[in-house]
């Protein structure tokens, strides 16, 4: 089993129908780029891109599905949304573990995530509260990925302190993720307690840097 290693930088490679690069083939050229650049791993979403991901790299890649309602509970929801990521060649299931609600047990399906498909769980929280819960429910990893994103409350940049508690409460390795686009950035997450930390945007989808930088010249 490839192990998702302490201080690994884990790219995001994802992209939304609306973004030009979607598709499995970009995917895939996006995570050769990432590993050249000297990511420890790749995040990605839905079998396709998975499988073509798993196809042209060795290094360890965090598996999702996102499927359902974006209101609730939506990244790999069920037992056969991480069946089918760890079946296209995921190494670790990463699931929405926030409160809100959800199709079943966030306990049984950990449990079988484990039974049944011998693979290691990265739980996607938003919060403290949500982080402990799910470390209880048998996650392996805690991350932060869903700060901002569940309430009204988006921060300019990562939640850092929301990285820091977690560490210090939990005996998991804590995974820092959202809003990182800068070495200052990561600097930040590591000294609070990172185990590793997850970039995505910043990377990988150029749409939106683009738009980023274009919106701050000056009006003519």
């Amino acid at each position: 089993m490839r192990v998702l290693a302490r201080g690994s930088l884990v790219v995001s490679c994802q992209a939304g129908p609306e973004n030009p690069i979607h598709g499995p083939a970009a995917m895939a050229l996006m995570a050769q780029a990432a590993e050249a650049g000297g990511a420890g791993a790749i995040r990605a979403n839905g079998p396709e891109d998975i499988a073509a991901i798993r196809a042209v790299t060795d290094l360890p890649i965090v598996g999702l599905h996102k499927l359902g309602d974006p209101a609730g509970v939506f990244i790999t929801p069920t037992y056969e949304a991480a069946a089918g990521v760890v079946a296209a060649g995921a190494d670790v299931v990463a699931l929405d573990a926030t409160l809100r609600r959800r199709p079943g047990s966030l306990v049984r399906l950990i449990v079988r995530i484990h039974d049944e498909l011998g693979v290691p769980v990265m739980a996607d929280v938003d919060s403290l509260d949500a982080g402990l819960a799910a470390r209880d429910a048998g996650a392996d990893f805690v991350a932060t990925t869903l700060s901002g994103y569940t309430d009204s409350r988006t921060p300019d940049g990562p939640d850092v302190d929301l990285v820091r508690r977690l560490a210090a409460e939990l005996t998991c390795p804590i995974i820092a993720e959202g809003r990182i686009s800068t070495p200052d950035d990561v600097r930040a997450v590591c000294e609070a307690g990172a185990y590793a930390v997850v970039v995505g945007t910043a990377i990988t989808n150029p749409m939106e840097i683009t738009a980023r930088l274009a919106g701050a010249l000056p009006v003519r």
